[in-house]
Formats: C-alpha cells, sequence, structure tokens
C-alpha cells in the first residue's frame, strides 16, 4: 500500500483509526475457548466488527510468540483474515546486525517462506542504518521506526541531550537518510502531547504511528492539534480499549461502539482540517 492508497483510504472511511490485536488467552471473553483457536476466533469477529470504521491493524506480536508454534499460527491466519484494503502492521520491534534483520524482513515480508507478507513492521533503530536498511530492500513494504515512545521509561534514553538535539530527535534527523517517507513512518507516542509539535518540524511529511490513545490516556486533540498534517499523516492506534470493551458474547458489538466513537471524532477532525468533505 502506497502513502496515497492510504490516505484514500483514510478519506473514504473518514478515520485513520488503528486497532491494536493484542489478543491474550487470559482476557478474551471466556465462552471462546471451547473454540479450538479461541485468539483467532476473537480476532476474527473483532475485525468482521470493525473493519469498515478503521484504515489499519496492528497485531503485537509478543501476543502469539508466546504461545509457540499455535501463536505463529494464528499470527498468520490472523494477518490472512485481514481485508486487503486495510494496511497491517506487524507490531515485531525487531532490528538486529544486518544478516539478522534480513531474516526478520523475511519473516514478515516474504509470504513465499513464511505465509505472512504485512505491509510495515515496527523496528528499533539503536542499532543504527545496517539494523534497518534490510527492511527497506522490500520496496513496496514499510518500516515503523520507533522515535518516542509512550512508555514511562522513554525518558531514560529517548529525551537524553546529544549536542543541541535529544536523542529522539536525532532518530528523526539521520534515519531520514535511508528512506523517504513512502516507505518509513514513525511511532510517536499519544501520551507525548505538545512534543508532535518538535516531531512535525523535523518530519512534516511522515506517517506517524501513535499508540497509547484510550487505555493509556493519550488525548486525540492534542495529537491531532501538533500532528495532522496534509494527508492526515496520522494512525492512531486504539489496543485494550476496543477489543476488551465487552467480555460478553457482545464482546464484537461492545468493540465496534468503541471503535465508532473514535471513528466519529477522527471524522470531525477530518472535516475541520478540510481533509474531507
Amino acid at each position: 500500500m502506497t502513502k496515497q492508497q492510504l490516505f484514500a483510504e483514510i478519506q473514504k472511511k473518514r478515520s485513520f483509526l488503528c486497532i491494536g490485536l493484542d489478543s491474550s488467552l487470559d482476557k478474551i471473553p471466556q465462552h471462546l475457548l471451547k473454540y479450538e483457536n479461541p485468539i483467532l476466533e476473537f480476532n476474527k469477529q473483532i475485525i468482521d466488527a470493525t473493519k469498515d470504521l478503521c484504515v489499519a491493524y496492528k497485531p503485537n506480536t509478543a501476543f502469539y510468540e508466546c504461545y509457540g508454534k499455535k501463536g505463529w499460527e494464528t499470527l498468520i491466519e490472523t494477518w490472512k483474515y485481514i481485508p486487503q484494503d486495510i494496511f497491517s502492521i506487524a507490531d515485531a520491534k525487531r532490528g538486529d546486525i544486518g544478516n539478522t534483520s534480513a531474516m526478520y524482513a523475511e519473516t514478515f515480508f516474504n509470504a513465499a517462506s513464511s505465509d505472512m507478507s504485512f505491509d510495515s513492521v515496527t523496528v528499533a533503530p539503536y542499532m543504527g542504518s545496517d539494523s534497518v536498511t534490510p527492511f527497506l530492500t522490500f520496496k513496496d513494504k514499510w518500516v515503523i521506526l520507533l522515535a518516542l515512545t509512550s512508555n514511562t521509561g522513554h525518558a531514560d534514553f529517548q529525551l537524553q541531550q546529544i549536542g543541541d538535539e535529544r536523542l529522539f530527535e536525532k532518530v528523526l534527523q539521520i534515519s531520514q537518510n535511508w528512506a523517504t517517507d513512502e516507505q518509513m513512518m514513525y511511532v510517536v507516542g499519544a501520551t507525548r502531547g505538545a512534543a508532535f509539535a518538535d516531531v512535525r518540524k523535523l518530519a512534516p511529511n511522515h506517517f506517524l504511528l501513535v499508540p497509547g490513545v484510550g487505555a493509556q490516556g493519550g488525548d486525540l486533540k492534542e495529537v491531532c492539534k501538533y500532528g495532522l498534517n496534509s494527508q492526515c499523516g496520522l494512525l492512531i492506534n486504539s489496543s485494550r480499549g476496543i477489543i476488551y470493551a465487552g467480555q460478553g458474547e457482545d464482546f464484537a458489538e461492545k468493540a465496534r461502539a468503541e471503535a465508532l466513537k473514535l471513528q466519529q471524532e477522527m471524522e470531525q477532525i477530518l472535516v475541520a482540517a478540510d481533509l474531507i468533505s
């Protein structure tokens, strides 16, 4: 999916919502445990209930890897179930020496070898360019680079001053030599608020994947105030706040209701910004 195609989907659905599929056996509705693959059934029902309201799905791979072989099978089947016109994100946070990163890229991008071909993968930039560029050899795929995250420990490194800049600003600045805004996005946590203004000074045209809205307390309007650009430029992720909205047999309906609330708020924001009419 190209940047323009992603923006077209945002305009079509009047939404820039990404739904995180952080699906865990101890949190899904208990009546699903009767199924042969409860997590896959949960994911399918969530997708069926919300696919007209979001433009991206983001399975966090840790929630699948922890179940071993069956978990990987569930991740593969979940990817296959995501409609092709919806942007798919493997939230894997990989990044290692070049030959290892090349194998990670094969894992998430090459369906011929792994049975999965996500549109994008999250990557940690700490090891530098040679840990990231192997992912970029897949020209029709996206790297989503960790820049300014929503966790409480982000300040340990990301806000450290390096000369006149903070480390996350160095990441934004240097990484733009590796790829354009047609192949690279950045993770910027919703709980960072006004810091989006600083991010946009260095990366005005890139899409930003924004976790932290909902359960983590990020404010959608504040994020959009500082982070919106002429092609929207934001994918706002909500995971727990949507997928675990209900615990009964109507859990998918409850998830849809929460997704609809965010979609309607996003629609108002897009209209106000003259990005849709």
